[in-house]
């Protein structure tokens, strides 16, 4: 009989070796991949969560905490130059006091409440303004050739190469007694229709007016209004208006039951750009208009340097920020609900 042949036991990688001593070895996986895994990055760490978590982590850095910080200061209490502690600990009692005075003087003052009126019309009209002047045009740009269509929203971004405070010091020249755009309107007779109006004071005269204030707001915002407008518009099925046509839709029944329905996503969008920063807008209104311009911008100007009140100043601030997030909030539930008719 033939011996069966030897064979000499072969150790994987996986298993424990021994030195010529008997001291076992480490072990080695067989699959490098295995040993990799210990040192990935926590799943916490890694795709979604990354993504999401960055801008909250600078929304949080950068707008909820100096957003507390004014929250505190509005009621607080003012001690010489620095301000009271919230939260005190004294002989075993722990006091929270808050200073809520300043709340109710803003109801109670009618100042204020003219202020805050006057803001919210001021950005309404400039709204409402861009969205009439920027529709049309954006909606040229979407139907432009494809070759123009880059040099129109070129001519749309130019104004931003430029410094916003010098674009809206150039409208008091313009706008000056020797401008060329006030020589303009005074030719057209334009100015006799503002002061019938009441958006200038006489005739000839059109700076340190609400004219020039809306103006300003609506030449410097108006490429806000136009940019949402035009990415909504240009991915706009087009054999939607052909499928009106057929069923005997004239073009303006086609435009007004068709185009602006599905555009109502960038209309929102370009309203709350302009309206939200219109709210709050400082430099156009102390530079284009005059004293009688109230606005919540030159009251927090004069309440935090003018009058040194901080924390009356803060309450103004705390105020407009939550006149601004009711927008915000329509705006918000108006994309989850369109999110949920696409699903």
């Amino acid at each position: 009989m033939n011996a069966p042949p030897l064979t000499t036991p072969v150790s994987t990688p996986a298993t424990s070796m021994a030195s010529a001593s008997g001291t076992p070895t480490a072990v080695v996986p067989a699959n490098p991949s295995v040993a990799m895994r210990g040192l990935r990055a926590p799943a916490w760490w890694r795709g979604r969560s990354v993504v999401i978590g960055i801008p909250y982590l600078w929304l949080l850095l950068f707008f909820m905490a100096p957003f507390l910080i004014v929250l505190k200061i509005s009621v607080s209490e003012v001690e010489t130059v620095h301000f009271k502690d919230l939260v005190s600990y004294v002989d075993g009692v722990v006091q929270l006091r808050l200073k809520f005075s300043n709340y109710q003087f803003l109801v109670e003052d009618a100042l204020y409440f003219a202020t805050y009126v006057s803001s919210l019309k001021y950005a309404a009209v400039t709204t409402l303004l861009c969205l009439l002047i920027g529709y049309p045009f954006a909606y040229f740009m979407a139907r432009a050739r494809p070759g123009l269509q880059p040099l129109l929203l070129m001519a749309v971004m130019l104004p931003f190469w430029t410094s916003f405070l010098l674009r809206v010091y150039a409208w008091k020249g313009l706008l000056g007694e020797n401008g060329w755009v006030a020589q303009a309107l005074m030719a057209l007779g334009i100015d006799h229709l503002l002061l019938a109006t009441g958006l200038i004071a006489s005739l000839g005269k059109f700076m340190n007016t609400p004219f020039s204030v809306v103006l300003g707001m609506v030449y410097t915002y108006l490429p806000f209004m136009i940019l949402p407008l035009y990415a909504n518009l240009s991915k706009m099925d087009l054999r939607l208006l052909e499928a009106a046509t057929d069923l005997g839709a004239t073009p303006a029944v086609a435009f007004w039951k068709v185009t602006v329905p599905l555009s109502k996503a960038g209309i929102i969008a370009g309203a709350m750009l302009v309206f939200i920063p219109c709210i709050g807008e400082f430099v156009i209104p102390e530079l284009l208009g005059g004293p009688q311009t109230l606005m919540i911008g030159r009251v927090l100007w004069d309440e935090f340097f003018s009058n040194n009140d901080w924390p009356m100043a803060s309450s103004v601030a705390v105020t407009m920020i939550v006149l601004i997030l009711v927008p915000l909030a329509i705006f918000s539930r108006y994309q989850a609900q369109a999110q949920e008719e696409r699903r």
